[in-house]
């Protein structure tokens, strides 16, 4: 709304300057511009806050983000979707885009949690504990990179979840566990952080050796590469690692 005041009082302006009795064009107006970015499920709030502080340097500058599971993402890219910068939640995702991202860096790295209901009512310790008879699960599809994730975990523990429904994004599966859809559900560290005391958390020892790495690139089809690239330059400075790391991502 913030965002769409300003475009009306912007139109209101340039209306007002092509009536003025001189007739004369405002030179001194600032052309707007928009720059699109798909950005992984898990990075809404962080990618919002630096979405915030690229406008804030950017004078006529909107930035448009379009969040969603990164292998979602990635194929909507892939068919021509506008995006001008691509942050998945793991490489595989942007290795799948071949040419079409450019200098891909990996910027942030992230681990799984298991969230609860809170105060964690059904008693969950463990991973293994997923699959306890009156544990409803929730978990990440295959194709998308929470998903993936825990399929590791599966295959380095042996225990592999009876989920009752595999969802499309991280985000959902944490849905599914606020509104008490499910009792549990394994998402990553900075999902659960950012609903703080809605869920309960658990860890397990296995968690630490599945990492996922989160790579961001410029597109080729960007419009205007130039600020494609100073957003990617943002979210890798230090202002962009500040809020990453206030939200509890790892370092690169």
């Amino acid at each position: 709304m913030r965002r769409l005041a300003g475009a009306v009082a912007t139109a209101g302006l340039l209306l007002v300057a092509g009536c003025s009795p001189s007739g004369g064009a405002d030179t001194g107006s600032t052309a707007s511009t928009t720059l699109d970015v798909s950005a992984a499920a898990s990075l809404k709030k962080t990618f919002t806050a630096i979405a915030d502080e690229f406008e804030r340097q950017h004078d006529g500058v909107t930035v448009r983000i379009s969040f969603d599971g990164s292998s979602t993402l990635a194929n909507q890219i892939q068919q021509g979707a506008p995006a001008d910068v691509f942050a998945s939640a793991d490489e595989k995702n942007m290795d799948k885009l071949g040419d079409l991202a450019v200098g891909p860096a990996v910027f942030a790295t992230n681990t799984l949690v298991i969230v609860t209901a809170p105060g964690n009512p059904r008693g969950i310790t463990s991973f293994a504990d997923l699959n306890k008879p009156d544990v409803t699960t929730v978990i990440c599809q295959s194709a998308q990179p929470c998903g993936a994730a825990t399929e590791t975990v599966e295959r380095n523990t042996g225990a592999t979840v009876d989920a009752a429904s595999e969802e499309q994004s991280v985000s959902a599966v944490v849905t599914k566990v606020t509104t008490g859809q499910a009792d549990a559900g394994v998402v990553y560290v900075t999902d659960a952080r950012g609903v703080g005391d809605k869920v309960g958390t658990v860890t397990d020892p296995a968690f630490a050796a599945v990492v996922n790495s989160y790579p961001i690139a410029t597109l080729t089809g960007a419009r205007d590469a130039e600020l494609a690239s100073q957003f990617v330059d943002l979210v890798r400075g230090a202002d962009g690692q500040r809020i990453l790391r206030d939200a509890g991502f790892g370092a690169p």
